[in-house]
C-alpha cells in the first residue's frame, strides 16, 4: 500500500469517525500478539498540556540514551508525525505498511476499527518491532474508553490539567471529565497528578479503588523569561526551556515527578539529560513563536487553554497591538474562548477550513457579534502576516495544519 492510499483509507467516510470502547482494537491488537503489553509505556490522558508533558518526557528519554517512541495525536501537516522514534517521523512506506497490516487483520475477522484504532495498533506495532527503550503514549480524547487504554500494566498513568472539552462525549462536569481521564489508572499502579487539578479528587478516590498510588507534584516550580530565554527554576537549579508559556511550569511539574519516578525505578536519567531535553525541545503550535515573523502559533481550543494564551501574551509581549487569525469547531464552547481571548481592540479574521465540525463565518459572528470579526481566505494570510502588530494564529489544530500548508515559505516554521 502507498502512503496516499493509506491516508485515503484513513480519512474515508467509515473510518473517519469516533466510536469509544476496546473491544475493536483488543480483538486486533489480541491478533497482533498484544505487542503493547510488551513495551514499557508512559501513558498520558488529561484536557491541556498532555502534547507538552509528552514531547518533553519523551525528549529527555532520548537524550538520556534510551530509544523512546512517542505517539501522539492530532498532527499538523502529516499523519507520520504522529508515531516516532528518538523524534524521528516514522517513514511514510512504514506508515502505509502497518496501516495495511492492521487494515489487512480487522478486514479478515470482520473487525471494523476506526482511523484512531488504526493508528494506534499500528504505533503498538511499530514501537515493539522496532524494540523501544519505552513508549510515551497520549491519549486521543477521553481516557477510559480510549483507544490507547489496552495497555495492561504502564510504568506511570500520568494526568494533566482537567477543564471542559468534548463535553459532548465526556461529561457536562468536572467530575463526570475527570473520571473519564482516570480510566486510564490500572489496578496496583502508580499515578501523577497535580494537587491543584480541577478533577483531583475525583482522580485520587479512582486510584484508591484500584489500589493505586498517587504521587503529587512538586509545588517549588517557576517559570521565567529573561534575556530574550525562557527558564524552569526547580531545586535550586536553572533549566533553560525552548517552549514559552506562563503555564508550563504546571507542566513541567508532572515531568520533573516522572523523571524522578524513573529515576527512583532504575531509569539512569542525569541533569545533563534533563537540562538537554529541556532545551532542545520542539512541540509545534505551542505558543510557538516565530520571531522573523512576530508570529505566535498555538492550538487553543478551549476556555481554559485561551485563558493560559492570553495570560502568557501579556506576560511575553506587554503592549503590543494584537491580531488574530482563528477558526474554530462546533464541538468547543467559543463564546466563552471569545469572552475569554479578545480584548476590545484586537483584530480577529476569521478563516474557514475544511473539517466536517468546522464553524461557518456566518455561524461564528452570530454568536460572536459583540467583537469585530472580518472574515478572509488562505490567499489573504500571507498579507496579513506582513503586518506590524503581533499575530496569533489559533482556534484549532486542524486549521494550523492547513494553515502551515498556505504559506509562501513556511521553512521557518
Amino acid at each position: 500500500m502507498k502512503y496516499e492510499k493509506a491516508i485515503e483509507l484513513l480519512t474515508s467516510q467509515a473510518k473517519f469517525q469516533i466510536k469509544p470502547g476496546l473491544e475493536r482494537i483488543g480483538q486486533v491488537l489480541k491478533l497482533l500478539d498484544n505487542p503493547q503489553n510488551k513495551i514499557k509505556i508512559i501513558h498520558i490522558a488529561g484536557t491541556n498540556g498532555k502534547g507538552s508533558v509528552c514531547s518533553a518526557l519523551a525528549n529527555i528519554l532520548k537524550c538520556s540514551g534510551y530509544k523512546t517512541g512517542l505517539y501522539t495525536s492530532p498532527h499538523l501537516i502529516e499523519y507520520t508525525e504522529r508515531i516516532k522514534i528518538n523524534s524521528e517521523d516514522i517513514t511514510k512506506d512504514s506508515f502505509a505498511n502497518y496501516t495495511e497490516q492492521i487494515c489487512n487483520i480487522a478486514d479478515k475477522n470482520q473487525i471494523d476499527l476506526t482511523e484512531f484504532e488504526i493508528l494506534t495498533a499500528a504505533a503498538f506495532k511499530y514501537f515493539y518491532d522496532e524494540k523501544v527503550d519505552i513508549a510515551i503514549i497520549e491519549t486521543g480524547m477521553g481516557g477510559r474508553f480510549d483507544a490507547t487504554n489496552t495497555e495492561e500494566n504502564p510504568i506511570i498513568s500520568i494526568i494533566t490539567s482537567i477543564s471542559f472539552d468534548h463535553t459532548d462525549r465526556l461529561g457536562d462536569t468536572i467530575e463526570k471529565i475527570a473520571f473519564e481521564k482516570a480510566g486510564i489508572i490500572k489496578p496496583n499502579s502508580n499515578v501523577i497528578i497535580a494537587k491543584d487539578n480541577k478533577g483531583f479528587e475525583v482522580i485520587k478516590n479512582f486510584a484508591l479503588r484500584q489500589n493505586s498510588k498517587i504521587t503529587q507534584t512538586p509545588e517549588n516550580i517557576k517559570t521565567v523569561f529573561k534575556d530574550g530565554k525562557n527558564y524552569i527554576l526547580y531545586r535550586d537549579d536553572e533549566y533553560e526551556f525552548s517552549l514559552l508559556g506562563t503555564y508550563q511550569n504546571k507542566n513541567m511539574a508532572l515531568v520533573f515527578a516522572a523523571v524522578e519516578f524513573l529515576q527512583e525505578n532504575g531509569f539512569k536519567i542525569k541533569s545533563a539529560g534533563i537540562k538537554n531535553g529541556l532545551k532542545t525541545l520542539k512541540w509545534g503550535a505551542r505558543l510557538q513563536f516565530i520571531k522573523g515573523k512576530n508570529l505566535i502559533i498555538d492550538g487553543a481550543h478551549n476556555p481554559d487553554a485561551a485563558f493560559e494564551l492570553k495570560k502568557s501574551l501579556d506576560y511575553y509581549f506587554p503592549g503590543q497591538k494584537r491580531t488574530y487569525i482563528y477558526s474554530t469547531l462546533d464541538t468547543k464552547n467559543y463564546t466563552a474562548i471569545a469572552k475569554t481571548l479578545f480584548r476590545e481592540n484586537d483584530i480577529v479574521y476569521y478563516i474557514e477550513f475544511e473539517h466536517k465540525n468546522a464553524v461557518k463565518f456566518e455561524e461564528y459572528v452570530k454568536k460572536v457579534n459583540w467583537i469585530n470579526v472580518k472574515k478572509i481566505d488562505n490567499t489573504k494570510i500571507n498579507d496579513i502576516l506582513k503586518e506590524q502588530s503581533l499575530k496569533i494564529v489559533c482556534g484549532s489544530l486542524y486549521m494550523i495544519g492547513q494553515f502551515y500548508n498556505s504559506l509562501t515559505n513556511n521553512n521557518d516554521i
